[in-house]
């Protein structure tokens, strides 16, 4: 990957609505190399995929719990078992697996404080083998990016 393919990933993250044209303007090619370009990256997964962002609460998802689960015990089949009930519910935008005192922490979003009770009561505690589970309800998000940082020296 060298300086331009890194130069339109830093626009595509910033806006990936860009055309081709408006892109191979910004890095200076012309519009068949940075098709070819983009493509390429796509095809070795360096693009995932493209996505709209949204306001969560203009949607009237008011509430992001980070909730940490401790499992009771961590084979590979309880563990499995987990992933897959979780995996299941929309709340839960992300499953991260951790070392140390949690197994799991999952970010939730809620359209409000009531919401996220009943998925707790609903959903979290009735999963097998859950050992125990701590809420942390944000309060403010002072940085929310999906963007890297691409070196573009």
């Amino acid at each position: 990957m060298d300086l331009k393919d890194r130069m339109i990933l830093s626009i595509i993250q910033e806006d990936s609505t860009l055309s081709v044209k408006e892109i191979s303007e910004r890095i200076g090619l012309t519009f068949t190399p940075t098709y070819e370009r983009i493509k390429q990256l796509e095809k070795n997964g360096i693009i995932e995929k493209y996505v709209g962002l949204l306001n969560r609460e203009k949607l009237g998802l008011n509430i992001v719990v980070y909730c940490n689960v401790r499992l009771k015990e961590q084979s590979k089949k309880v563990l499995e078992t987990f992933e897959k009930n979780i995996m299941q519910h929309d709340e839960v935008q992300e499953i991260i697996s951790l070392s140390g005192e949690y197994d799991y922490m999952l970010k939730i979003i809620a359209k409000d404080i009531n919401s996220y009770n009943n998925f707790t009561v609903n959903v979290i505690s009735n999963i097998p083998n859950i050992g125990q589970y701590h809420s942390s309800i944000v309060l403010h998000e002072v940085k929310k990016s999906t963007k890297f940082k691409i070196d573009l020296a």
